[in-house]
């Protein structure tokens, strides 16, 4: 298993931006299935928390939204058919993968230094070398002008001519309450709104398919660091000069969950909230951010073990409850929250900008131009 698909060397700097997307890389990946089927050795990608362990959290957070709002002949779901069905049911049109990182580090970034509190490398290939991915939703009345589409596969995403790290969106999280994130592709984004489509009868046309992202507010640092590298044409800094923060980190947290919205609660986020000292109290050594991806890598390696002949499968194809159980001790606090936050609640005029006011929920009222 690994935590996120990589390309050969220099994989995500040559090649057209079709090439560099990450919708391409998996599918890549997903070729593989015909090669090996269900019955060979199981080989999990892309499972860190995200991508990896969001897909079981976000499962959980549909079946709290079907119990909270009582959904009738509500039965939890067994299949993926069933999941795109609940939710589709409930009416969620938008799937944000909601994180703030609030993270300070006792030392004070260099000049033209890179830090970040999880893999610096990482965040420089997906945040400023790869194209803004989303899964677009049937919901959406109109694509951006940016955007470009796939021509194979299902489809099921889009990709803007930008880097995430440029793309910033609006969004929110029970801590934090609104803030500004980047759009930075994820498998996640893509394998999400491809597993939760549903498909009329003859399996040609999409019925109902939610658009997801990712909405990305790193650290101040790494926020910092992203600044200067783009202001300096995106030229990545020397070895030297790219850093992980880990035992200089001397507070905050890490709030990582799913943003579900358009439902009739209006929108709920779910997932962990892990702070830097309650880290380190559970495994010595790490970060709030490490010990999040290391449980979702825990909980995929379990699952790996549980289940030796799957062949090739991803996030979505895991026992949820299983998937939690198993990550849960290492995630901090797991909070639910429900909110009347939307992307236009305090939309004013003097500046305008492209919006629905007829529909919160299209991408362009996240966006921010």
């Amino acid at each position: 298993m690994d935590t996120c698909i990589e390309p050969a060397a220099n994989g995500y700097t040559s090649g057209s931006l079709a090439d560099r997307t990450n919708y391409m890389l998996r599918e890549k990946a997903l070729a593989l299935k015909r090669e090996y089927p269900k019955g060979s050795p199981t080989a999990l990608f892309a499972h860190g928390i995200n991508p990896g362990l969001i897909s079981s959290i976000l499962k959980q957070a549909l079946v709290n939204i079907a119990q909270d709002t009582k959904l009738p002949n509500f039965t939890e779901p067994t299949t993926k058919k069933a999941w795109g069905e609940l939710m589709n049911q409930l009416g969620v049109k938008v799937v944000h993968i909601a994180e703030r990182d609030t993270q300070v580090t006792k030392e004070h970034k260099k000049y033209r230094e890179f830090v970040n509190t999880w893999s610096s490398e990482g965040f420089i290939s997906e945040g400023i070398f790869q194209s803004a991915e989303l899964g677009w939703g049937t919901h959406e009345k109109e694509l951006p002008e940016d955007a470009l589409l796939h021509t194979s596969g299902s489809r099921a995403a889009i990709y803007l001519k930008r880097p995430g790290a440029t793309t910033p969106v609006r969004t929110w999280t029970p801590s934090q309450k609104s803030f500004y994130g980047f759009l930075v592709t994820h498998n996640e984004s893509i394998s999400i709104a491809e597993y939760f489509s549903v498909y009329s009868g003859d399996k040609d046309k999409v019925i109902y398919r939610p658009t997801v992202h990712y909405a990305y507010h790193p650290s101040d640092i790494a926020v910092l660091s992203v600044r200067e590298l783009l202001g300096n044409d995106s030229i990545k800094p020397e070895p030297h000069l790219i850093r992980v923060a880990m035992d200089d980190i001397i507070s905050g947290q890490d709030e990582l969950g799913v943003l579900l919205m358009g439902h009739s609660k209006g929108a709920y986020w779910y997932g962990s909230v892990l702070d830097i000292d309650t880290a380190r109290r559970l495994a010595p050594y790490n970060s709030a951010t490490s010990l999040q991806v290391a449980s979702g890598v825990l909980a995929g390696i379990v699952h790996c073990i549980e289940n030796p002949k799957e062949g090739i499968i991803e996030a979505e194809d895991l026992h949820f409850k299983r998937a939690m159980e198993v990550a849960k001790p290492y995630l901090g606090q797991i909070v639910g929250a429900y909110t009347d936050w939307n992307p236009i609640k305090n939309y004013s005029n003097l500046f305008p900008r492209p919006v629905d006011l007829n529909d919160p929920w299209q991408f362009k009222n996240f966006r921010v131009y």
